[in-house]
């Protein structure tokens, strides 16, 4: 029979990978529903490469910068799959508005529309340390 510490480092060790699980879990049902085909046959992963691929030719190298330099603050970890989200939003906008290049204003309302309000904030600041007018995208926001 378990007594004393053993007894309670395999309680705590229990505890740690339930959670670990239910955390893993969610990321990746969140993930497989985003896989999942809409009514039109795609599904919102499917539509955001499609948008990608569609701009690729448009972006210019000071856009690619803005972009970079707006998705520091995302983990590592992270920062390939919200850069990608990000970017498919601003080639939808584009495709969207048939533009003939991404521009800076293209990439500021595409992170706005992109991304959670939370890190709206990091934005604004971001956005007055490279003396970059919000007033435009106060109704974004």
């Amino acid at each position: 029979m378990l007594q004393g510490w053993f007894l309670w480092f395999i309680l705590f060790w229990t505890v740690i990978l339930i959670g670990s699980f239910s955390i893993g879990g969610f990321f990746m049902f969140r993930k497989f529903l985003k896989k999942m085909p809409k009514e039109d046959g795609k599904s919102v992963m499917d539509w955001e490469e499609h948008y990608v691929n569609e701009s690729r030719h448009l972006w210019g190298d000071e856009e690619k910068a803005l972009l970079e330099d707006l998705v520091q603050p995302v983990p590592e970890l992270f920062r390939d799959v919200a850069r990608h989200k990000i970017a498919g939003k601003i080639g939808e906008l584009a495709v969207n508005e048939k533009a003939n290049q991404i521009t800076q204003e293209l990439v500021i309302r595409g992170y706005i529309q992109a991304t959670p309000k939370r890190d709206h904030k990091f934005l604004r600041k971001k956005l007055f340390q490279n003396q970059i007018d919000v007033t435009p995208y106060e109704h974004l926001f």
